[in-house]
This record gives C-alpha cells, structure tokens and sequence, in this order.
C-alpha cells in the first residue's frame, strides 16, 4: 500500500473534504484527489461518496480511517524523534482506566505523570466495559483480570485480594445463618466461601443494599447495614483504624490489573513511559502499596 496516498486520504478525511485539506497542508487540491482515487483503485474500494457539495466517507473509509489514523501519526513521531536523536514523549495519550482505581488513585498516578512529561496530552476515561481500542482510538487499557487476548499484549503492575469484612457492630454469624450484606450489582442471596482465623467457613448472605460502586458498598459497610466483599487495599486503613473487622480472605481471589496496548501497534514513546510510570509508581506490586498510595 502506499503510505504516501494513505497520508493524504487521512488529511483529507480528517477535514472533511479536498479543499479543506489542500488549505490546511498547502498541498494542491488536485493532488490530494489523485492520490485518493489511486488508493480506492488499488484496494479496490469507494472510501468517499461525492457529492456536489460534500464528501462523505463510506463504510469501508471510515474504518479504514479509524485504523490507520493512529498508526500513520505513531510512525511520524517515530520518525521524529529517531531524526532528533531522541525519544522523548510527546503527543496525545488516551487511556481507558476501570471504576475503582479511578476513583481511589488515578488522579494522583495522572498527575505524577504529567508532571515528568509535560510534552504528553493526558486523558483518562474510566470505562469498567471491554473497549475496542483501534475503534475506540485509545493507546492503553487498564483492566482487571482480563480474559486472554491475542490482539493485546501486557503485563500485570498491581495485585489484590478480596476479604469478607463487616463493622464491629455487626457480629459474624453461626454457621448455616443468614447474614445481611451489601453487594456491588444484583442483589439476589449469594454465599461467600472464605478462610477464617479458624479454618474455612461459608457464609450465607441476604443482600439487602445492592450499590453500583465499590467505594459505596465500603460505606455502607463502615456505617453498619452489613457484610461486604471487597478489596484488601480498599479497606486497610479501615482495619488498622478498626472501622472495620476481618472476617475471612476469600478463597482463590487474587486481582490483577493489567496495562495493555494492541500487540500490532508500535509501542510508542508515551505508552511507554506511562507502563514504565506504573512500575514506578508500584514497583512491588503488592496491595500495601495501593493502600498506601491511596491513604497518602
């Protein structure tokens, strides 16, 4: 394919027409459309409809342009930095980061970052939904124990557990008794397996407050409507204050977030630094750690 009339199809998708485009790079107009009708003669395909007045990109040029978008702007900036003599991060860098890690630490892990690179344009969503990446123009995921994926490659930067806690108000129940909980999502009655001070134990658990956050069911927990199942990190400091009591490690509950990048894509200068950032940030990988940064 030739990376020079991709180029230009690109320019000119991303400003909506030949015209638009010829002004934005100074190339001529009559240029731009030669090279775009040589692509769509190459592959054999229609990326634009054009009409009198407009241009619109078809089915097959939009997806073309959403995939090869990133990838043209990755390689320029390879370029430049390897002209340079360096490669140092630059650019935009999107990141798709889930609900709670959001919410408990990554504004101060953002912030870390862009005060060592001031070059890179930061911006997090938090998204707990599997995002397509290419589609979705995203550079790095963060997820919690994803499922195996040939198109993503990773490594895990962070580790936790789960654990049954509950306030001291609330005494852990006989064996075989119901016992009040609040839930993250539906509320039907569950049973928590875990290891106690004294072996293992099952719990029976009547849900009775289901709540779409784990920062919320924490709350709930502290303030005494019942049992709850949540991470060690998030509750630390609630058990070294006494705020909350250990009731059991759940069994076989080990976290992993993930920092992952399309395995197709150059790793880029930015989505290096920030991986590179992360292990910085956490260079043990332990929930301590988490807590700790979370409580600082």
């Amino acid at each position: 394919m030739d990376l020079v009339a991709l180029a230009d199809f690109n320019l000119v998708a991303r400003h909506g027409g030949f015209g638009k485009a010829a002004r934005a790079s100074g190339r001529p107009k009559a240029t731009l459309s030669r090279r775009v009708t040589e692509l769509e003669a190459a592959l054999q395909l229609r990326l634009f409809e054009r009409g009198t007045h407009s241009l619109k990109l078809t089915e097959e040029g939009r997806a073309l342009h959403e995939r090869t978008a990133v990838l043209l702007t990755e390689l320029d900036e390879t370029a430049a930095a390897i002209a340079s003599g360096a490669d140092k991060p630059r650019g935009r860098l999107r990141i798709s980061a889930p609900l709670l890690l959001s919410q408990t630490a990554m504004g101060k892990i953002a912030a870390g970052f862009a005060l060592k690179h001031p070059d890179v344009r930061l911006e997090i969503t938090t998204e707990d939904r599997p995002v397509d990446m290419i589609e979705e123009g995203y550079d790095l995921v963060i997820r919690v124990n994803p499922d195996p994926d040939e198109t993503l490659v990773g490594k895990p930067f962070l580790r936790d557990r789960l654990v049954v806690v509950a306030s001291p108000d609330l005494a852990m129940p006989a064996i075989g008794t119901l016992v009040p909980g609040v839930v993250r999502g539906a509320s039907n009655q569950q049973s928590w397996s875990m290891m106690t001070a004294n072996g293992p134990a099952v719990i029976h658990v009547d849900p009775v407050l289901a709540l779409s956050s784990l920062i919320m069911v924490r709350d709930a927990a502290r303030a005494g409507v019942g049992a709850a199942r949540l991470p060690i990190s998030l509750v630390a400091h609630d058990l070294a204050a006494g705020t909350l009591m250990l009731w059991g490690n759940v069994d076989q509950s080990e976290i992993a977030l993930w920092a992952l990048y399309p395995s197709r894509r150059l790793l880029s200068a930015r989505v290096s630094a920030f991986i590179d950032h992360l292990r910085q940030t956490f260079p043990n990988s332990t929930p301590d750690e988490l807590a700790a940064f979370m409580g600082g």
